[in-house]
């Protein structure tokens, strides 16, 4: 008969804030999720611009470039902030948490406000024409998902704020990031078609 054998577990930390904890792999498996429904937006991009012989219809104007651009380098400098929060969170250091994050809040904020100044600009609406659908459409669900992990980063702050800073709250800091990440990278090529786009494959179809 084989003698049952107790491994001693002691020593080992009671949370193990890394890539190796299963919320880590499942934070990452619902980007790549998130990101087939971008990637959709962005077929059906393509597939509108191919339908149609003006791109963008008459009357529509090609779509101002300043502000989107300095929309994404925001967005892109605000990944230092996760980064920091997430190594802060490695570590276990509270300060350097709270200053990651309160950074990636201020640059994601003003992204979004000069996203939402950018978006007055545009003289069509979702109702138009398959252009302004599907433009709308873009910049809705990413600003939408932005502004839900701004809230949840929100929450963090006022957490690590009142001294809980515990293996479960670090690992949330550290997913996070990974959402952040995700947000910020999958927004490169949609700026590029969404703001260059009609330049680029603009006029005759």
């Amino acid at each position: 008969m084989t003698r049952l054998r107790t491994l001693d577990l002691s020593a080992l930390p009671a949370g193990n804030v890394s890539y190796q904890h299963p919320l880590w792999w499942g934070q990452l498996f619902l980007a790549f999720t998130e990101g087939s429904v971008f990637c959709i937006l962005i077929a059906m991009y393509f597939y509108i611009r191919l339908s149609m012989d003006v791109w963008p219809p008459p009357g529509v104007q090609l779509p101002q470039t300043l502000l989107p651009t300095v929309c994404t380098v925001l967005l892109i400098l605000s990944c230092a902030g996760s980064y920091i929060a997430s190594e802060g969170a490695k570590k276990d250091d509270r300060t350097r948490v709270l200053l990651g994050l309160l950074l990636n809040v201020v640059l994601a904020t003003a992204a979004m406000v000069l996203r939402l100044v950018a978006l007055r600009q545009w003289n069509f609406s979702w109702r138009t024409t398959a252009y302004g659908s599907i433009n709308w459409a873009i910049l809705f669900l990413h600003t939408v998902d932005v502004i839900a992990d701004l809230l949840f980063t929100v929450v963090l702050i006022l957490i690590f704020a009142v001294g809980r800073h515990g293996p479960k709250q670090r690992i949330g800091v550290h997913v996070d990031s990974v959402v952040w990440y995700f947000l910020v990278l999958i927004w490169i090529p949609l700026y590029v078609i969404t703001a260059w786009g009609p330049w680029i494959t603009g006029g005759s179809g």
